[in-house]
């Protein structure tokens, strides 16, 4: 199990993830906050452990998005299908997302509330994948952000999937950090 720590003046966060049948344990006082990482790891197909905690909500949303996007960039490897995409009904909500895992972080779209959009952002780029959502229709923004999550989540299940070849037409991409001065 990948086990990422955060911290900060302002929060303090440790993720542990792995490929797993959706299982979770969340410990934050945001109540809402829990329940979407629970709701992300249900439809991920990700077992994830989230510990966490900050001085203000937006701190503490935008700390664990960054932090989940770290701890399962390493679960898009090579030989991973790179691409996924949902559409997914959710009473009078439609929410759709698309993602790209492989390695050119952008995102699009918005989660039905700023702070949420605002911690998709951060899982995008700390994930280095590209990704996409849209509210298709909405109405209550719980199912607006519920929606959007569990499309996410899915999105990535598939694009997570381990197979032989490379999608690529670039073949394989390798970064590779050099020592300080090196180009």
């Amino acid at each position: 199990m990948k086990d990422i720590i955060r911290r900060t003046s302002e929060t303090e966060v440790r993720i542990r993830v792995s490929r797993g049948e959706g299982r979770s344990r969340v410990e934050v006082e945001d109540a809402f906050l829990r329940h979407m990482l629970e709701t992300f790891a249900r439809y991920s197909g990700l077992d994830l452990e989230v510990e966490a905690e900050g001085d203000l909500r937006h701190h503490l949303v935008e700390d664990v998005g960054l932090t989940l996007g770290v701890a399962i960039r390493d679960l898009a490897g090579e030989n991973v299908a790179r691409f996924g995409w949902c559409l997914l009904p959710m009473d009078e909500t439609l929410a759709e997302a698309a993602i790209d895992v492989g390695g050119r972080p952008y995102f699009v779209g918005e989660a039905g509330a700023p702070l949420y959009t605002h911690f998709l952002h951060s899982f995008a780029m700390s994930l280095d994948a590209t990704l996409h959502v849209r509210v298709i229709r909405g109405g209550d923004r719980h199912h607006v952000v519920e929606a959007v999550v569990k499309a996410v989540g899915t999105a990535l299940k598939q694009a997570l999937v381990e197979q032989e070849s490379i999608f690529s037409t670039k073949g394989r991409v390798r970064m590779e950090r050099g020592e300080e001065g090196e180009a």
